[in-house]
């Protein structure tokens, strides 16, 4: 049984996170959040020891370091905003723990440089959580086209309606998130890569702060992109809630279920050694920065039919 630490455990995706912990049978001894409604620790472990500050939670952390190997803290899971994480990942670096990271891994390319040399210093590791690779339609598809030469034609849509506190939480700080390519697009784009080979072109033709759209030419693949956290682009096509397609030409490519286990088996790659690392992270924190950092090359164009509706 390893021992697991927490960082931003009153997150949105820290429930995944406890679950695979729990059902991979180890132990969370500690956790930290600035929020301290996380009573979801009780219905995972409630014997973890809770801090609200990072000081004392770091103090306690050494403390259990010291203590000898029974106590100490062997994975740092981090579920802190975005531009926390390469941080946080050098903190568990510095307690001599792993570290386990939600996507993005960092905000910026040179970040990955920096925590790369602090690794390879260490003896421990940097992994990253890309749960999508892990699922069984993607992987059924990758296997596919590895076999083929054939170059795609894909559509991808996605509007995920955010409210008004979007904008006023960190996420809505570019600074803080990257954006919502960054935020909410990097899985995608990550599971694009994986799939269909290096970015040989990043076209963008939208970057906005609730909007993005534009093309990536990769080895096996043309892709259209968009979207969105705008309420209003759900009339578009025809939803009512959230709206995601990924169609292959032509086709829609159908992966809705099998999300219920994903993080776990990342977990239990991780914890065999076989998880992904900064390697595996860096192509897509490459292409969204470029996204990121981009002037749009032909705002509303003939691109989409979609940004001509807007």
């Amino acid at each position: 049984m390893k021992n697991f630490a927490l960082i931003g455990v009153g997150g949105y995706i820290a429930p995944r996170h406890l679950k695979a912990i729990k059902e991979t049978n180890n132990n969370l001894v500690v956790a930290l959040d600035n929020n301290d409604s996380v009573g979801i620790l009780d219905g995972f472990f409630p014997y973890t020891k809770f801090f609200t500050e990072f000081e004392r939670f770091d103090r306690h952390i050494e403390k259990l370091r010291r203590t000898g190997n029974e106590n100490q803290v062997d994975y740092v899971s981090i579920c802190s905003p975005n531009y926390l994480h390469d941080a946080h990942i050098r903190f568990a670096m510095r307690v001599h723990a792993n570290a386990i990271c939600e996507k993005p891994l960092v905000l910026n390319p040179w970040n990955l440089d920096a925590l790369k040399e602090i690794e390879n210093e260490s003896d421990r590791k940097i992994y990253n959580i890309l749960q999508l690779r892990h699922h069984p339609k993607i992987i059924e598809l990758k296997n596919s086209v590895k076999n083929s030469k054939k170059i795609h034609d894909i559509d991808v849509e996605t509007v995920t309606p955010r409210g008004g506190w979007y904008h006023v939480s960190w996420k809505g700080d570019v600074s803080k998130s990257g954006g919502i390519v960054t935020n909410i697009g990097v899985h995608i784009i990550d599971m694009l890569i994986w799939i269909f080979g290096d970015v040989e072109e990043n076209i963008v033709h939208l970057h906005a702060d609730t909007r993005a759209s534009g093309i990536l030419r990769l080895k096996k693949a043309n892709i259209r992109w968009f979207l969105s956290i705008e309420r209003d682009d759900l009339k578009l096509f025809g939803a009512e809630k959230t709206y995601r397609s990924i169609k292959i030409d032509g086709e829609k490519f159908e992966y809705a279920d099998g999300f219920a286990d994903l993080h776990t088996q990342c977990y239990r790659a991780i914890l065999e050694g076989k998880g992904n690392t900064i390697d595996d992270a860096r192509k897509a924190i490459e292409t969204v920065y470029n996204i990121r950092n981009s002037s749009p090359s032909s705002l509303y164009g003939d691109y989409h039919p979609i940004l001509k509706s807007l």
